[in-house]
């Protein structure tokens, strides 16, 4: 019965990629004896027809990593066009097993890479190649709110990889929400809200820590957000990105954001909610900072309360969890999809590369 519901799953997303007059995507490669297929994944959704997420498993047993490297050189196009339409990429079942394979898996894509050191990401990441980082060092118990990747920053990547080293022993799932579709439906609950963020933008406040906080979600030092040894040279990058700031007695640095925006248009002609809205007045608590405090308008003037509890209850309601296999690699457009992070218990080791926004 499962067999036969996964098969009207999919019937029905390639007869409406066909109205929509879209190839059927290109799974098998002979050269490479390589092949991969459309599977459904408990609590996939569809909207306009499309999967969310697209899942592709890859079903040949002697498959290696050099023909997994060899098919994704030819089908870039074709999975970024996907990724961007559908929102995420679920790739299981492909022959991966390291980080190095996860270097390698991205390095095939031939996008220009984001390093992590040259972001202002408020997460404690360490690196395992120079492509490829821990997600967030962040301690079990605390969640990570949904959100678009470093949204609450002028400088944020067009895509990520996320690569399961590890599945936690219990718990760990990545939740991912349409923001697109969000948009839609925040619009029709609370319109007011949402053209108050289209016109007047957000700002985001972080008190980063003179030495890294592990414990925190947040935590990462303002030398390494800032690349710098000394505040001068910390003032100095804030200054040309349109940053206010306030150095506080404990040597921490409060730093405001200029401006930016909370919808962001898509080559489709939809939009998304594209911020950090959610996660900033819901998650972003540490002993430096508190959500009350984290966001407001781009005018400074402050968030109803009820619009971001109803925001956070409807992407809630969206989300799909990503509950992880050793092995999986997740591929998300970050100007479409946003994600988090649930809580866990044992070792947990997800990975992750980002992509540069103009790839």
């Amino acid at each position: 019965m499962a067999k036969e519901r996964t098969g009207r799953f999919l019937s029905r997303c390639r007869k409406k990629e066909q109205q929509k007059g879209l190839a059927p995507f290109p799974t098998d490669m002979p050269y490479t004896h390589f092949h991969a297929e459309p599977r459904a994944l408990s609590g996939q959704v569809t909207y306009g027809g499309d999967p969310f997420p697209l899942v592709l498993v890859c079903v040949s047993a002697r498959a290696t990593l050099t023909d997994a490297a060899d098919w994704i050189r030819t089908q870039r196009d074709e999975l970024g066009r996907r990724a961007h339409e559908h929102g995420a990429i679920l790739f299981r079942g492909f022959p991966l097993a390291s980080a190095a394979d996860f270097d390698a898996f991205v390095a095939a894509f031939g996008y220009r890479n984001f390093p992590y050191d040259r972001s202002l990401s408020n997460a404690v990441r360490i690196n395992r190649t120079e492509r490829v980082f821990t997600a967030n060092e962040a301690p079990p118990d605390a969640k990570i709110y949904l959100h678009h990747e470093m949204a609450q920053t002028p400088i944020y990547p067009s895509k990520l990889f996320f690569f399961c080293e590890q599945p936690a022993g219990r718990g760990g799932a990545t939740p991912l929400c349409r923001s697109d579709v969000l948009l839609d439906r925040l619009s029709d609950k609370a319109r007011g809200f949402v053209q108050c963020c289209e016109t007047k933008g957000l700002k985001y406040t972080n008190t980063m820590p003179p030495q890294a906080d592990h414990g925190s979600g947040m935590g990462r030092s303002w030398q390494s957000t800032w690349s710098a040894d000394r505040r001068e040279e910390a003032e100095s990058r804030m200054r040309s990105l349109g940053y206010s700031w306030q150095w506080l007695p404990d040597g921490s640095l409060r730093a405001t954001t200029p401006r930016l925006p909370a919808v962001r248009p898509l080559d489709s002609g939809r939009k998304s909610f594209f911020n950090q809205l959610i996660a900033a007045s819901h998650g972003w608590k540490d002993s430096r900072n508190h959500p009350s405090k984290s966001i407001t308008f781009g005018d400074g003037s402050p968030l109803p309360t009820r619009d971001l509890r109803l925001a956070g209850a409807l992407a809630d309601e969206m989300a799909c969890d990503i509950q992880w296999q050793r092995g999986d690699v997740a591929l998300v457009d970050n100007f479409v999809t946003m994600h988090g992070r649930q809580t866990f218990e044992g070792t947990r080791q997800v990975l992750a590369s980002l992509v540069a926004a103009d790839d």
